[in-house]
């Protein structure tokens, strides 16, 4: 896949400031230099085990942003695609939506095709690293913020959408308010995400299976820093208890690797696996060595256990991955 670079500002962004209007001068602060100091903190990206990780709140996002996780993205992307035949989102608001926020946006991907599709919305996506192209749609656009702090979007959206957000928020409850007081009345929240563990059907992945193993410690990880990735099978129950009304569940597989006989799902576990294999690395290191104490080397000798079980199609395992959606009441 085609890299995609960090947004800069606008060559002349800070110089169209004059020098009279540039800042406080008995601060000893111009916009200018505020401007460059605030993208040089963004972009100053934590480096560690040979991977990066976001600037901004640095450390509350445990998976890494450098060009591997980027093209892992983006083919997860596609695997939701083929997963939803295509729709953006599975929500009345597919061909409605004026006003669009994409949380937790990461290679902007979802939200420059909807942009796209919807030439007549505006779509905002935000994330906590600034790793989105620069040339997108002239309806589209990207922010770098932290959504757990408070929201300052001065106008509602009808459609608040978020992905692949497990693991990224200290309280669900807390961000499914915030989204619900963000939306205008008949605006719509979206879920998309997977559920922990990885489930099997059968006997073939027994307990002290590698991947199955992994996938219980992530859990574990996940917990003790209070960000549980075992939760998207809540989401519904959350979204009904902040006040969402006609809230639908659907719950989709997709296998670990391509062991189904069924042509769709050998598919999509085609594609699973190779999403997994690239992100069996990156969603294992921060996670193991930050809060399990394990040393680097013993998380890549685990992860090349776990990758071993993902190619193996005598086990018989498969994701859940739930999609969530309610509305604002009128």
């Amino acid at each position: 896949m085609a890299d995609i670079d960090p947004p800069a500002l606008e060559p002349d962004a800070a110089e169209n400031f004059t020098d009279d209007s540039d800042g406080d001068s008995a601060l000893g602060v111009s916009v200018k230099d505020a401007l460059t100091s605030l993208r040089s903190s963004v972009l100053a990206y934590q480096k560690e085990n040979g991977r990066t990780y976001h600037a901004l709140s640095s450390g509350k996002y445990v998976l890494p942003n450098d060009e591997p996780e980027k093209e892992r993205l983006d083919l997860v992307h596609y695997i939701w695609t083929l997963t939803t035949d295509g729709k953006s989102v599975l929500c009345p608001k597919d061909e409605k939506a004026k006003r669009v926020l994409d949380v937790g946006t990461g290679t902007g991907i979802w939200a420059i095709e909807f942009a796209d599709l919807h030439p007549e919305a505006e779509v905002i996506g935000v994330d906590l690293s600034p790793i989105q192209p620069t040339f997108v749609p002239p309806n589209c656009s990207f922010e770098c913020d932290d959504v757990e702090k408070d929201w300052t979007w001065s106008t509602p959206f009808d459609l608040i959408y978020a992905r692949a957000m497990i693991a990224s928020f200290s309280d669900w409850e807390g961000f499914i308010q915030k989204a619900y007081d963000n939306l205008e009345p008949g605006g719509y929240l979206e879920l998309h995400d997977h559920s922990f563990p990885i489930r099997c059907d059968d006997d073939t992945m027994p307990d002290g299976t590698p991947i199955l193993k992994w996938a219980k410690l992530l859990i574990e990880a996940t917990d003790k820093i209070s960000r549980p990735c075992a939760v998207a099978h809540k989401f519904k129950d959350m979204m009904e208890a902040v006040g969402f009304v006609d809230v639908q569940e659907k719950v989709f597989k997709w296998p670990t690797n391509p062991w189904p006989k069924d042509k769709r799902a050998k598919e999509l576990g085609m594609w699973a696996e190779a999403a997994s294999l690239a992100g069996v690395e990156a969603m294992t290191l921060a996670l193991f060595t930050r809060v399990l104490g394990w040393k680097p080397e013993e998380t890549a000798v685990f992860s090349a256990q776990v990758r071993n079980d993902m190619r193996n199609r005598n086990i018989h395992g498969y994701w859940a991955v739930y999609t969530v959606y309610g509305r604002k009441p009128e």
